[in-house]
């Protein structure tokens, strides 16, 4: 088992506890949000060891941020307190007929928007296997943005194996050429892409996912790995391009974390020394299983439960 770094903004996330409109919702549970959390919870139930690289406001959602990440296993040996800015929430509707539910976010000039280069160049990346980054930290800030070239930078110069997730935010960019340019940028550091097809329309202008394979691997990249929905996974891995179909799912409940389930998936797979076919179907199943649930991560599961889900449905490769 290997260890893997993540860096990113958890959030305070205040879901609704009655369906509907949120300005007519009444009462509110507390929970943890971020790409990132649900990444590395996922990694976590499968018995990988992981830390977490981000900034929190010195406040009460800030330390309960803290506490939530120790409880689930993750390393904040990383993690820094901000005594000026404040931590990010995330306010979510709840849905339950498998329909993105409603999310606002508080996250404009947050705790975790004013990490620097100079905290990542800090970190003792000796030990680390794995690094996972998305493309939400740097699109917070300027500073946020450097961190995040200068983790893959140092990454890289060091042999870590780095997976790269756009998990694009359009809202956070100051336009879409610029969201492309550098997500892209950033892509190009990685040894493993993982875009979902709709983001390969806006970051590589096509949908076409031979097109969107040749886009990234002349970029440097080796393995792009496209996410399809219900349809399951494209991989181009090298000289090969496969296709890995989706399980079947008896009713989607919340949408919301799939695509992290899936990251979480295909990262322990590669720790593990899984084919990349096993890899990638292992990625389908945890995001077939979190779509059946509500809330970011709940439906991650450990490997028990994800071991029982895999027997029950044998997956075939499609090759191109």
């Amino acid at each position: 088992m290997g260890k893997v770094l993540l860096f990113g903004e958890p959030m305070a996330l205040l879901i609704s506890d009655t369906a509907g409109p949120l300005a007519e919702a009444g009462h509110f549970s507390r929970a943890m949000s971020g790409a990132e959390v649900n990444v590395s919870i996922g990694l976590v139930r499968l018995g990988h060891e992981v830390t977490y690289l981000t900034r929190l406001g010195d406040d009460p959602f800030g330390h309960y941020i803290e506490k939530r990440l120790r409880e689930n296993g993750i390393g904040t040996e990383w993690l820094t307190f901000d005594s000026e800015y404040r931590t990010g929430i995330q306010l979510k509707g709840r849905a339950e007929n498998g329909q993105d539910p409603d999310t606002f976010y508080y996250r404009k000039g947050s705790a975790a928007s004013h990490i620097t280069a100079a905290q990542v160049e800090r970190i003792d990346l000796s030990g680390i296997d794995h690094v996972h980054v998305t493309g939400i930290p740097p699109a917070l800030s300027e500073s946020a943005r450097e961190a995040s070239f200068c983790l893959m930078a140092r990454a890289r110069a060091r042999g870590i194996y780095t997976s790269f997730d756009p998990n694009l935010r359009p809202c956070l960019w100051a336009s879409e050429e610029e969201m492309r340019q550098v997500i892209n940028e950033l892509s190009s550091l990685a040894d493993m892409v993982l875009p979902g097809r709709a983001e390969c329309r806006i970051l590589c202008r096509t949908d076409d996912m031979d097109e969107a394979a040749d886009f990234y691997q002349n970029t440097g990249v080796k393995t792009v790995i496209i996410k399809n929905g219900s349809r399951g996974a494209y991989v181009r891995d090298g000289n090969e391009s496969f296709q890995i179909p989706g399980y079947r799912v008896e009713k989607v409940i919340d949408t919301v974390g799939a695509g992290d389930g899936f990251a979480a998936g295909v990262i322990s797979g590669r720790l593990e020394g899984l084919s990349m076919p096993e890899m990638v179907r292992r990625g389908n199943a945890i995001g077939a299983l979190q779509v059946m649930n509500i809330g970011d991560n709940e439906g991650l599961p450990d490997r028990t439960r994800l071991e029982l889900f895999q027997g029950g449905r044998t997956s075939t490769q499609k090759r191109f």
